[in-house]
């Protein structure tokens, strides 16, 4: 009988999709239907959503798969009272960098989005590490793989599969801080086993910890990695331990374009001067040679060391030679040495520079550099968030330069709904939640309206509760 009835139930729907009596197809059920045509009609409407609703059940396609719950993070999601703002903020900015710094502020303040407002792909290495579990949630989704077991251990080599790909770099960045030697025998013995671009962030976690034991793992791996990128990587990292490879001809021809000079009567000291490069061909290849070049090779080659040739340096005489040699310190030298140069730039107006040491500083010292940037040499808001990232909290912000410059800006007889977007964007980001405050009241003071989406960044900094650790 219920085999029947669903048989019919194609012609049934059918003759209704086109706008026909479906009574006369459905013989079964005559004697229910009766004879009035009207009335059949009803009553066979009625019988066939019971029928549909109780006795079929729909199958769901063999390929659907059940995926597990999202999982939580180890941060509470913003409070609900300011996902509008987050998002709104979010949908404002289509660049991954505006979505990154955002992630990073809520982050070193304690928080996370939530899932309906922005959620990583699997592939998404600028997310913040908190966002991990859901990196390899989205990883699942979009895989037919089998779930893998989310291991709670220690990493170990035996227990790699264990991991997620997010999950993983967490743990081995976490065993690199606490245990070098362990994290490298276990790049040592799965490292090879991964594809380039998996090899390339994971061998960057041995900056962390770098010492004299990581030396012949890299060695290896610059000679006989198959990726470019992987075996340049590991020749950094070699080079930030004094074993660079720039010997012979090239660096003797780099050494030719400085010199070293003394300078003072009473208190002598050294000086270096750029020499031959007078002509464009002579700058290119001159760029060519230090990106090539490590900086312990190139200061042997003046007889300096590393720490005399950042000293020596004339900053700010030519430009690209500044923008070269933070480059080359920021790839080769030591973290001592990064922090020298760093401190070093940040006095002249090459701190602009300051971007490619910065990844390699720890959140404190980003903080007190673009501090001095925004008072010693005037620079802006974006470019002092671009120095601290989304960690800082700089008090008083607005009575820097560029505060004086923002605040002339929008009270301008002819400015725009939408100037200093970028401007009011970095404050926010880079002010503690006290200067924020502070900056909107002053803002409002200034003309603009509470409701303005340009202070949003600051009224989401304002509002929100800064429960994060202090760099």
């Amino acid at each position: 009988m219920a085999e029947a009835i669903y048989d019919a139930m194609g012609s049934v729907l059918t003759r209704w999709t086109m706008g026909s009596a479906a009574a006369p197809a459905a013989p079964i059920w005559s004697a229910e239907l009766g004879t009035e045509p009207a009335e059949a009609e009803l009553r066979l409407l009625a019988l066939s959503g019971q029928f549909l609703g109780v006795a079929v059940t729909a199958e769901p396609p063999p390929e659907l798969r059940v995926l597990p719950d999202i999982p939580a993070l180890a941060l509470p999601t913003v409070p609900e009272a300011l996902r509008p703002l987050v998002q709104r903020i979010l949908a404002a900015f289509k660049e991954t960098q505006r979505k990154t710094e955002l992630l990073d502020f809520l982050a070193a303040r304690g928080w996370t989005t939530h899932p309906a407002e922005w959620m990583p792909t699997a592939d998404d290495e600028d997310a913040p590490d908190v966002y991990a579990p859901w990196r390899d949630w989205a990883g699942i989704a979009a895989s037919n793989s089998v779930v893998r077991r989310q291991a709670g251990d220690r990493l170990t080599a035996d227990n790699w599969e264990d991991f997620w790909p997010a999950a993983r770099k967490v743990a081995l960045t976490e065993l690199r801080r606490h245990d070098p030697e362990a994290a490298r025998t276990v790049l040592e013995a799965k490292l090879v086993s991964e594809n380039a671009d998996v090899r390339l962030p994971l061998l960057s976690l041995l900056a962390t910890g770098l010492s004299e034991a990581d030396a012949p793992f890299l060695e290896g791996l610059a000679a006989n990695d198959r990726a470019p990128k992987v075996k340049a990587l590991a020749a950094s990292l070699l080079a930030r331990l004094g074993k660079g490879p720039s010997v012979g001809e090239d660096i003797a021809e780099l050494a030719g374009f400085f010199s070293v000079k003394m300078k003072g009567l009473l208190r002598r000291s050294r000086v270096i001067q750029f020499e031959n490069v007078k002509t464009s061909a002579q700058m290119h290849r001159r760029a060519a040679l230090l990106e090539s070049a490590d900086v312990a090779s190139l200061a042997r080659a003046l007889t300096l060391t590393p720490q005399e040739l950042v000293d020596a340096w004339s900053w700010d005489v030519d430009r690209q030679a500044d923008a070269a040699l933070t480059g080359l310190v920021a790839r080769t030298g030591t973290d001592a040495l990064v922090a020298q140069t760093a401190e070093a730039a940040s006095q002249y107006n090459a701190s602009i520079f300051l971007t490619a040491l910065t990844p390699r500083l720890a959140p404190g010292q980003r903080s007190e550099l673009a501090e001095k940037a925004l008072r010693t040499q005037k620079f802006s808001f974006d470019v002092a968030k671009m120095i601290a990232g989304g960690t800082a909290r700089l008090e008083n912000p607005l009575t820097a330069p560029a505060g004086a410059v923002l605040l002339a800006a929008l009270r301008r007889d002819n400015a725009k709904p939408s100037d200093e977007l970028t401007e009011l964007f970095a404050l926010g980001l880079i002010a503690s939640r006290t200067a924020a405050r502070q900056a909107l009241e002053r803002l409002n003071g200034a003309g603009l309206l509470q409701g303005d989406p340009r202070l949003d960044m600051l009224r989401l900094n304002a509002a929100l509760d800064d429960n994060g650790v202090k760099p």
